[in-house]
């Protein structure tokens, strides 16, 4: 009984978590400061149901906030142009959005070993 309550509770867990992760059909992706050290940024896009798609963008030292989003933005249609419009706004900023028919999605910084790069990410 003990076990089958456990179970029961740790599902309702899981599933709070994943409504709490905010999943949404559009995100903007913020990059502030420029590059002191060279190094890597990793993003994770994971749709509400399937596969998470990691994007790697390795960024050189002294790149300027627009050339790290672009950077960002060049990795992320690499590996996501099949299922999200990937498209660099207003300099610094990387939006993506999904194409029709894919599923809400979150997007989170998983890796920045970029001194002096910040990454913020938020709903459209």
């Amino acid at each position: 009984m003990r076990t089958w309550i456990l179970a029961i509770s740790l599902a309702l867990a899981a599933s709070t978590a994943a409504a709490a992760d905010g999943v949404e059909n559009k995100w903007r992706v913020e990059i502030t400061g420029n590059a002191e050290t060279a190094g890597r940024i990793v993003l994770q896009l994971a749709p509400g149901k399937g596969e998470p798609i990691r994007a790697v963008a390795t960024i050189a030292n002294g790149r300027a906030e627009n050339d790290v989003a672009r950077d960002l933005g060049t990795a992320l249609q690499s590996v996501a142009s099949g299922q999200y419009n990937v498209e660099v706004d207003d300099g610094e900023d990387v939006l993506v959005k999904k194409q029709g028919g894919e599923r809400d999605f979150v997007i989170t910084v998983v890796e920045n070993t970029v001194q002096g790069v910040r990454v913020e990410i938020d709903a459209e």
